[in-house]
């Protein structure tokens, strides 16, 4: 917490607002569009490898917030105040970030994959100044951000180096669709075992079963995907492929929000709201874009 004090000790309205926007790219909605652009429109095994770094660290970093259960800065000393704007989107536990997790988990692999110096520099600029803006706006402490970059690089290296299997290979898609799978259901599990034996409130619950219907969305698509689409994310002129990205993700933004308006909020429409919206992007709009350009190519 003294480092957390002596950054609130330097805070400004402006130096506010630039943290505030650095941290955005720590947001899921952020990091989902720049993927889905990714897999949509230019480089598709990238967006996959992108995909399992960022699902799978997430399911880690959700577990590791129920099992230690450590509140927020201002809650483990009530005399702290965080920056005001950056208290809506600081939900559930503290350790380790989950913004951080999120840019780590999408700036690593691209400093690894970039040959450019200045490239590979920016990306690692970036998901550092996400972690230090968490801190700045008073969200996490120094231990929630360095053990949630630890815990994703880990896991970022681990796949990066598993690519040749997880991503060329096609001898395997079940068994690691099944594991992806197991492993989301097995969080999801977790988190409602606490939450039945009143260790955790639901809203923590609801945290951990959402990344668990992303993950279970994942793997279902990944495999639909490679096994029975295998779709070409270059189909199109330049236009087009803005036009497709637009529609993709109008489209995603309103399963997003439509899904809670007709099924409500609970645990289970969570998990099936991220499980269609994972589904979307990976497998039924690509067959839509997919099966548009083919009717178009026989008229």
């Amino acid at each position: 917490m003294a480092f957390l004090w002596f950054l609130s000790e330097h805070r400004t309205p402006a130096l506010d607002s630039v943290m505030q926007f650095i941290t955005y790219f720590g947001q899921e909605i952020i990091i989902i569009a720049l993927i889905c652009a990714l897999y949509w429109c230019a480089d598709k095994r990238f967006a996959y490898l992108l995909g399992f770094t960022y699902f799978t660290a997430g399911l880690c970093v959700q577990t590791l917030k129920i099992t230690f259960r450590i509140p927020r800065p201002w809650v483990l000393d009530p005399d702290f105040s965080a920056v005001e704007s950056a208290v809506p989107a600081a939900t559930g536990y503290s350790f380790p970030s989950g913004h951080t997790q999120g840019a780590t988990a999408l700036c690593f692999p691209l400093a690894l994959k970039t040959k450019r110096g200045w490239l590979r520099m920016l990306s690692v600029f970036l998901f550092l100044a996400v972690g230090f803006s968490r801190m700045y706006l008073g969200c996490h402490t120094p231990k929630d951000v360095f053990v949630s970059m630890a815990l994703t690089i880990a896991v970022s290296l681990v796949i990066w180096r598993s690519q040749e299997f997880l991503l060329n290979s096609t001898r395997h898609l079940r068994q690691i669709a099944a594991i992806l799978a197991a492993l989301s259901l097995s969080v999801a599990a977790y988190a409602l075992a606490l939450k039945s034996a009143g260790v955790i409130e639901t809203r923590y619950a609801l945290d951990c079963c959402r990344a668990a219907g992303a993950g279970l969305g994942f793997a279902a698509g990944w495999y639909l995907e490679r096994t029975k689409l295998n779709f070409d994310p270059h189909l199109g002129s330049l236009p087009i492929q803005f036009i497709k990205l637009a529609i993709g993700l109008l489209a995603a933004l309103i399963i997003k929000k439509g899904f809670s308006i007709f099924f409500g909020s609970s645990i289970l429409a969570k998990m099936v709201e991220y499980f269609i919206l994972v589904l979307w992007v990976l497998v039924i709009y690509p067959y839509l874009f997919t099966r548009t350009a083919s009717l178009k190519a026989t008229e």
